[in-house]
């Protein structure tokens, strides 16, 4: 396994081995993504206290869900880039800062439009919301720092720094609804004997998540692939690529 982790760290073996996945990766998201929405927009029931309105969840939770699941993942690349210097991890770190700024603004955005017909305002400085703000401004952060270093290594390990610190704040957004008066619904209860939502309306969210997870894994791999070949681009087996293409 550790030989397997050492060889995925290589530039070159990562380009060639992410490739293979890339069609299965944007196939599955698609698919996933078309069985959720059409479940969760046009077979699930109305909601007998929100109406329609409540068919926001479909996009706003698993972007929600994403927002801190990405910045796990940076931080925990954040940590192996720091101790072990791969340049795939420093790579990870500055790519998954600007994947999960978008899926914050994605449950920031869907949040206040769900909170005008629920709450009667867009915005309020609720635990939650403020907390996931505070988030989008991490990613903004780690996106700053590693543009504004011109040395991608030093930038990296700046970046990388940050983005630990920051995961102090993802247990304060997960129980801020618990831990303050808030305003946001409670924390959904999935895996238990009384799963909070109806089946129904419960199946089509995981679905979206599984499907916003697939599309993340998907678009990262892309993304890690352009900056390898931006980065190596002077070694002998990226100008081979380039020419065989």
């Amino acid at each position: 396994m550790w030989a397997w982790f050492h060889k995925l760290s290589s530039p070159k073996y990562y380009y060639e081995w992410s490739g293979k996945w890339l069609p299965w990766l944007g196939g599955l998201t698609i698919l996933l993504s078309a069985i959720g929405l059409y479940w969760g927009l046009v077979v699930a029931p109305t909601d007998y206290q929100q109406g329609e309105s409540y068919r926001i969840i479909f996009i706003h939770v698993p972007a929600a869900w994403m927002s801190m699941f990405v910045y796990m993942v940076m931080a925990s690349a954040g940590f192996v880039a720091l101790v072990w210097k791969t340049k795939i991890s420093e790579i990870v770190v500055s790519e998954c800062a600007v994947i999960g700024a978008v899926f914050t603004a994605i449950a920031l955005v869907t949040g206040m439009l769900w909170g005008k017909p629920t709450w009667g305002t867009y915005w309020t400085w609720d635990a939650r919301l403020t907390s996931e703000l505070i988030l989008l401004f991490l990613y903004f952060g780690v996106i700053a720092i590693y543009s504004s270093i011109e040395d991608k290594r030093v930038a990296a390990k700046a970046a990388s720094m940050l983005s630990i610190v920051g995961v102090i704040n993802i247990p304060i957004i997960h129980y801020s609804v618990t831990w303050w008066n808030s305003l946001h619904q409670p924390n959904m209860e999935i895996i238990s004997d009384k799963p909070s939502m109806d089946p129904s309306m419960l199946y089509p969210l995981l679905i979206m998540a599984i499907a916003f997870k697939v599309y993340f894994v998907w678009v990262l791999f892309m993304r890690i692939r352009n900056e390898i070949i931006s980065r190596e681009r002077a070694t002998k087996w990226v100008k081979e690529l380039v020419t065989a293409s």
